[in-house]
């Protein structure tokens, strides 16, 4: 039996079939309505969706697998990519879809891409009701009259009742995320962690638009209102600040977590919005946090109370990774069309536990490509189990998991594009100034907002600069409403021979994880490389 929208390519055309009740593109209404007769989850304030995602309240890395066929052997980054076998991965499809048989099922036909040019026909299959309608949120809604013919280039299918066998199907646990290119088929098992999907779907871009000359990138983006030309690019990990500081009230928005940039300029991969909840708050982050009682917003892991069903955005007992999913016109100043020109500005932003990079620095286009194959950041103590100091973090492209290609592909792509195009480039530190962790105190957010502002509006080109005899980038001396102090982090500390030592401790760790790239990146970049 199927319901809703019931596309011209259906499962059965697939090859899936014996399945229970198939609901084909169900609204958001409809799903909420599933998900909660299924007792999947309950409704919360404003009708939102409460949820637990169980044993994964985050992505499983160490269960992701690309499938070694030939036609991707030479393309694959297979020193970060765990290759499976594709006999093991057809023995993970057929016993997956004898897992299905019998069973009620969800399909999602998506959107990847705001560019119509450049965007990918997916369809989502999932076991669970609120999975489609998060699923929904994050990708692009096609109209009713696209969906008529409508036929999926890759097809995601996401069973979290279904245990893998490691003996039988080439994996590591129960649980597992296995990409074949050839099959166009993504298989997700045993995990109920709905960002799986979202982050499958960036793993295929990341592998298919380099080829087409489109360099996809793990940021966020805003631009000028009324000014689609005047864009910018936020570049950076978890906690780095990459949402919050490009969800400026006074510029557009154009997504807050992937995008890709092709000969036209940047456009957002996805229609919707997957940000963490902890310590969110109204004050400062109004538009976000208004979210979080709007229909139809996937709450996961959030802590509640029984009988009001206030959610608590202290409470870290389930998760540190507590998010919430809506789309992207619930903020305000979000762009209608998630398009944008070529970035004016492209900001790398890092969160330096170390107290040792300045609050921005101006970058060549060889440095920025260093420090965008660097990907640095730092895991603070606290944040893991048997972390007691600060720990380098270097997450090449600032999103390495979901990286097929070697680094070096997208470092090339984001070099051309920045010289091609002209954009200045920033490193901006978010982290801890006046010492480091435990000692100093986090960069004050109204210095980094006005510090991007005057990068926005051309005024930090005007700046003196001095040159870091640390990190050899430029940095500027003077810049209004914020304190020169502030601006040369040596300063902020009580003893400057720590901060040297500190400084040299930080230089090392950036050469030990930039020598893998040597033998790999042209002349000038090697020349901006530390050491």
């Amino acid at each position: 039996m199927t319901t809703r929208a019931n596309p011209d390519c259906r499962l059965d055309d697939q090859g899936i079939t014996g399945l229970g009740q198939v609901h084909y593109n169900l609204t958001e209404a409809a799903l909420m309505t599933q998900a909660v007769a299924r007792g999947e989850g309950q409704l919360g304030q404003g009708g939102t969706f409460l949820v637990s995602t169980g044993a994964h309240t985050g992505r499983s890395p160490k269960d992701k697998f690309v499938v070694r066929t030939p036609s991707v052997e030479d393309t694959i980054w297979w020193d970060n990519n765990k290759p499976m076998d594709p006999a093991a991965f057809d023995r993970l499809h057929a016993d997956m879809l004898a897992h299905m048989k019998g069973r009620d099922y969800f399909v999602q036909d998506l959107f990847a891409g705001a560019d119509a040019d450049n965007r990918l026909d997916v369809r989502v299959v999932t076991e669970l009701a609120w999975h489609g309608l998060f699923i929904r949120h994050l990708l692009r809604r096609p109209d009713p009259s696209e969906l008529a013919g409508f036929v999926p280039e890759f097809t995601i299918i996401n069973c979290p009742g279904f245990t893998a066998d490691p003996a039988r199907h080439g994996c590591r646990s129960g649980t597992v995320i296995a990409m074949n290119f050839d099959a166009k088929l993504i298989l997700i098992g045993g995990t109920a962690y709905a960002g799986e999907n979202k982050k499958s779907v960036f793993t295929l871009l990341n592998y298919l638009l380099p080829a087409k000359g489109i360099m996809p990138m793990h940021c966020s983006a805003n631009h000028a209102p009324g000014n689609p030309d005047d864009a910018a690019v936020f570049f950076g990990l978890s906690g780095t600040g990459k949402t919050t500081l490009s969800a400026d009230p006074s510029r557009v928005l154009i997504g807050d977590d992937e995008h890709g940039w092709s000969d036209t300029g940047i456009f957002n991969f996805e229609g919707g919005c997957y940000a963490k909840t902890i310590n969110l708050s109204a004050e400062a982050e109004p538009e976000i946090h208004a979210t979080t009682t709007r229909f139809a917003t996937v709450i996961e892991n959030m802590v509640f109370d029984p009988d009001t069903l206030a959610l608590d955005f202290q409470d870290n007992s389930i998760t540190d990774n507590m998010r919430c999913a809506y789309p992207l016109e619930a903020i305000g100043n979000a762009s209608p069309t998630s398009l944008g020109g070529h970035p004016k500005n492209v900001i790398m932003l890092t969160c330096d536990a170390y107290g040792v990079l300045p609050p921005i620095a101006r970058l060549t286009p060889a440095q920025a490509m260093y420090h965008f194959l660097s990907g640095f950041t730092s895991k603070t103590p606290g944040t893991e189990v048997g972390v007691t100091e600060p720990v380098p973090t270097f997450s090449t492209c600032f999103g390495a998991p979901f990286m097929p290609r070697r680094p070096e592909v997208y470092g090339k792509l984001l070099q051309e594009k920045i010289a091609q195009h002209g954009a200045s480039c920033w490193l901006v530190n978010t982290g801890w100034t006046g010492g480091a962790f435990g000692t100093g105190k986090r960069m004050p957010i109204a210095a980094t907002r006005a510090l991007l502002a005057a990068a926005m509006d051309g005024s930090l080109n005007d700046a003196q600069f001095r040159r870091d005899p640390n990190f050899g980038f430029d940095v500027p001396v003077s810049v209004p409403g914020v304190s020169d102090t502030l601006l040369d982090p040596r300063q902020t500390w009580a003893d400057p021979a720590a901060y040297d030592a500190q400084a040299k401790k930080l230089v090392q760790m950036f050469c030990d994880n930039f020598a893998q790239y040597l033998d790999a990146i042209d002349d000038e970049t090697r020349a901006a490389a530390i050491g």
